[in-house]
């Protein structure tokens, strides 16, 4: 008792002052650390709700784009099945001029796009050349496709993406008004939209799909679906 009583500061001293004060630096520091430890936890949840948060919106904004993509629908413009479609004499990306009249005989699918400024148009190309076992299984002989742009602009960019498709322009929309393409595109009429023309050996179409169109002004089309379009469109 003696020695409890020798190392216990006096009330109202110095010394009880001093420890006074010790606990209260001791209890504060004690609060600072818990208080830190709860903003910690606090930092750690907002992350992992941000981080679920965002990878839930890329999943939906996956998914939708993956439905979108197989739901995509098209208009039919004119000319339409059953009518002769109208010759052309274009300059060509791989030299010289290529007509529609060269492929008279052949079932050729002509492909409308924008052109330079839509990179997915010419992934269309390059994957439709990737199928094209595919493509030829539904009884396509060969591939156009006419843009708008000028013939030394479209035989660069062909080059540079590594087509053989010949792919023809058309600056002056002399051919895309004449089979109205360019009624489905995102500029207006001044370029085309996204347009699959099947022209039958007689020259008649057999199958148009023009994507391109208002409200999704679509680039791209997956080949499954639109090679699934191509022959039911045929056999309606």
């Amino acid at each position: 008792m003696a020695a409890d009583t020798q190392h216990t500061p006096k009330p109202g001293s110095k010394a009880a002052r001093r420890e006074k004060a010790r606990q209260q630096r001791e209890a504060e520091r004690l609060q600072e650390q818990q208080e830190q430890g709860n903003r910690r936890l606090r930092r750690t949840a907002l992350v992992t709700a941000a981080v679920v948060a965002v990878t839930g919106g890329l999943y939906l904004v996956f998914d939708r784009s993956e439905q979108a993509a197989q739901n995509i629908s098209y208009d039919v413009g004119k000319p339409s099945i059953g009518k002769t479609a109208p010759g052309f004499d274009l300059a060509s990306s791989t030299g010289g001029k290529e007509s529609l009249a060269d492929h008279r005989g052949e079932t050729v699918l002509l492909f409308f796009q924008e052109g330079a400024g839509c990179q997915p148009c010419w992934d269309q190309i390059t994957d439709l050349e990737k199928s094209w076992k595919k493509v030829k299984g539904l009884g396509v002989d060969s591939m156009l496709s006419i843009t708008t742009d000028p013939a030394d602009l479209v035989k660069r960019k062909a080059k540079d993406d590594g087509i053989k498709t010949p792919v023809l322009s058309d600056p002056d929309l002399k051919v895309s008004k004449e089979y109205t393409t360019n009624q489905y595109g995102m500029m207006g009429t001044s370029k085309n939209g996204h347009s699959f023309v099947l022209v039958g050996p007689d020259g008649k179409i057999q199958w148009r799909a023009d994507y391109g169109g208002a409200p999704d002004y679509t680039m791209y089309v997956k080949v499954d679906k639109l090679l699934s379009d191509l022959k039911a469109g045929r056999k309606a």
